[in-house]
Protein backbone atom coordinates (compact mmCIF):
# COMPACT_ATOMS: atom_id res chain seq x y z
CA UNK A 1 0.00 0.00 0.00
CA UNK A 2 1.25 3.49 -0.84
CA UNK A 3 1.75 5.89 2.02
CA UNK A 4 2.33 9.64 2.00
CA UNK A 5 5.41 11.04 3.64
CA UNK A 6 7.60 14.13 3.50
CA UNK A 7 11.24 14.26 2.47
CA UNK A 8 13.74 17.10 2.32
CA UNK A 9 15.87 17.62 -0.79
CA UNK A 10 18.66 20.07 -1.56
CA UNK A 11 17.16 23.11 -3.32
CA UNK A 12 20.17 25.38 -3.78
CA UNK A 13 22.32 27.89 -1.94
CA UNK A 14 20.72 30.85 -0.15
CA UNK A 15 22.12 34.38 -0.63
CA UNK A 16 23.93 34.02 2.72
CA UNK A 17 25.81 30.99 1.36
CA UNK A 18 23.89 28.42 3.41
CA UNK A 19 22.29 25.37 1.77
CA UNK A 20 18.53 25.46 1.31
CA UNK A 21 16.27 22.42 1.43
CA UNK A 22 12.68 21.95 0.34
CA UNK A 23 10.20 19.64 2.02
CA UNK A 24 8.27 17.61 -0.56
CA UNK A 25 5.26 15.32 -0.23
CA UNK A 26 5.86 11.91 -1.76
CA UNK A 27 4.14 8.54 -2.00
CA UNK A 28 6.28 5.68 -0.78
CA UNK A 29 5.98 2.93 -3.41
CA UNK A 30 6.32 -0.81 -2.68
CA UNK A 31 9.79 -0.99 -4.29
CA UNK A 32 11.17 1.64 -1.85
CA UNK A 33 11.08 4.38 -4.47
CA UNK A 34 9.20 7.65 -4.04
CA UNK A 35 6.69 9.40 -6.29
CA UNK A 36 6.26 13.17 -6.06
CA UNK A 37 2.74 14.30 -5.16
CA UNK A 38 3.28 17.89 -6.41
CA UNK A 39 5.90 19.74 -8.40
CA UNK A 40 8.48 21.42 -6.16
CA UNK A 41 8.93 25.17 -5.89
CA UNK A 42 12.72 25.21 -5.68
CA UNK A 43 14.23 21.75 -6.29
CA UNK A 44 15.23 21.73 -9.94
CA UNK A 45 14.66 18.90 -12.39
CA UNK A 46 11.52 17.39 -10.83
CA UNK A 47 7.78 17.51 -11.46
CA UNK A 48 4.62 15.98 -10.05
CA UNK A 49 4.44 12.22 -10.60
CA UNK A 50 8.18 11.67 -11.11
CA UNK A 51 9.57 8.56 -9.43
CA UNK A 52 12.83 9.06 -7.57
CA UNK A 53 15.26 7.30 -5.29
CA UNK A 54 16.28 9.64 -2.49
CA UNK A 55 19.15 9.66 -0.03
CA UNK A 56 17.61 11.43 2.98
CA UNK A 57 20.95 11.89 4.73
CA UNK A 58 22.53 13.74 1.81
CA UNK A 59 19.21 15.24 0.65
CA UNK A 60 20.03 14.13 -2.89
CA UNK A 61 17.91 12.24 -5.41
CA UNK A 62 18.08 10.23 -8.59
CA UNK A 63 15.23 10.37 -11.11
CA UNK A 64 14.15 6.85 -12.01
CA UNK A 65 11.12 7.69 -14.14
CA UNK A 66 9.74 10.94 -15.50
CA UNK A 67 5.97 11.28 -15.27
CA UNK A 68 5.80 13.40 -18.39
CA UNK A 69 4.75 16.46 -16.41
CA UNK A 70 6.40 19.81 -16.86
CA UNK A 71 6.84 21.94 -13.77
CA UNK A 72 5.98 25.59 -14.43
CA UNK A 73 6.96 28.17 -11.82
CA UNK A 74 5.33 31.59 -11.78
CA UNK A 75 6.87 34.35 -9.66
CA UNK A 76 5.27 37.68 -8.81
CA UNK A 77 6.33 40.79 -6.91
CA UNK A 78 2.69 41.49 -6.08
CA UNK A 79 -0.24 39.25 -5.14
CA UNK A 80 -0.06 36.08 -7.25
CA UNK A 81 -3.77 35.31 -6.75
CA UNK A 82 -4.68 37.63 -9.63
CA UNK A 83 -2.31 35.64 -11.85
CA UNK A 84 -3.84 32.40 -10.60
CA UNK A 85 -7.29 33.71 -11.53
CA UNK A 86 -6.03 34.38 -15.04
CA UNK A 87 -3.98 31.19 -15.53
CA UNK A 88 -5.98 28.46 -13.79
CA UNK A 89 -8.68 28.21 -16.49
CA UNK A 90 -6.30 27.84 -19.45
CA UNK A 91 -4.08 25.43 -17.48
CA UNK A 92 -7.05 23.23 -16.52
CA UNK A 93 -8.15 23.18 -20.19
CA UNK A 94 -4.72 21.67 -20.96
CA UNK A 95 -5.24 19.03 -18.27
CA UNK A 96 -2.78 20.71 -15.91
CA UNK A 97 -3.22 21.71 -12.32
CA UNK A 98 -2.08 24.23 -9.76
CA UNK A 99 0.12 22.29 -7.32
CA UNK A 100 1.13 25.08 -4.96
CA UNK A 101 0.26 28.71 -4.30
CA UNK A 102 1.80 31.35 -2.06
CA UNK A 103 1.24 35.13 -2.14
CA UNK A 104 4.23 35.47 -4.53
CA UNK A 105 4.46 32.12 -6.34
CA UNK A 106 2.39 29.58 -8.28
CA UNK A 107 3.57 26.09 -9.24
CA UNK A 108 1.79 24.23 -12.02
CA UNK A 109 2.12 20.73 -13.49
CA UNK A 110 1.20 20.23 -17.14
CA UNK A 111 1.87 17.16 -19.28
CA UNK A 112 4.51 17.66 -21.96
CA UNK A 113 2.20 16.16 -24.60
CA UNK A 114 0.31 19.49 -24.59
CA UNK A 115 3.31 20.90 -26.43
CA UNK A 116 5.81 23.52 -25.42
CA UNK A 117 4.36 26.14 -27.79
CA UNK A 118 0.85 25.73 -26.38
CA UNK A 119 2.06 25.92 -22.79
CA UNK A 120 4.27 28.92 -23.49
CA UNK A 121 1.36 30.78 -25.14
CA UNK A 122 -0.52 30.53 -21.85
CA UNK A 123 2.35 31.66 -19.62
CA UNK A 124 3.92 34.28 -21.90
CA UNK A 125 0.85 36.44 -21.29
CA UNK A 126 2.18 37.24 -17.80
CA UNK A 127 5.77 38.27 -18.52
CA UNK A 128 6.22 41.78 -17.13
CA UNK A 129 8.39 43.72 -14.72
CA UNK A 130 6.11 42.47 -11.96
CA UNK A 131 5.84 38.76 -12.83
CA UNK A 132 7.51 36.03 -14.83
CA UNK A 133 7.66 32.29 -15.23
CA UNK A 134 10.10 29.46 -15.89
CA UNK A 135 10.16 25.72 -16.30
CA UNK A 136 11.38 23.80 -13.28
CA UNK A 137 12.44 20.59 -15.03
CA UNK A 138 13.31 21.42 -18.65
CA UNK A 139 16.85 22.80 -18.41
CA UNK A 140 20.02 21.44 -16.83
CA UNK A 141 20.11 22.66 -13.20
CA UNK A 142 23.84 23.40 -13.51
CA UNK A 143 23.75 25.84 -16.44
CA UNK A 144 20.04 26.68 -16.75
CA UNK A 145 20.10 26.62 -20.58
CA UNK A 146 20.87 23.10 -21.82
CA UNK A 147 17.62 21.20 -22.45
CA UNK A 148 17.41 17.96 -20.49
CA UNK A 149 15.44 16.30 -23.33
CA UNK A 150 13.91 13.67 -21.02
CA UNK A 151 10.63 14.14 -22.94
CA UNK A 152 12.03 12.94 -26.29
CA UNK A 153 11.27 9.25 -25.65
CA UNK A 154 7.82 10.06 -24.23
CA UNK A 155 6.83 11.99 -27.35
CA UNK A 156 8.13 9.48 -29.93
CA UNK A 157 5.39 8.07 -32.16
CA UNK A 158 4.88 4.37 -31.62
Amino acid sequence: MESLQAIELFAGIRPDGQPMVERLSVKALPDNTLQLVRSPAFVKGLASGDVIKADPDKREFEILKHSGNLSVRVFSRSDASTLADRLNGPVVKLGGELDFETPRMLIYSIHVSCGFNTIEEVFNTINSDDAGWQYGNVYDPNDGVTPLNWWQDLLKPE
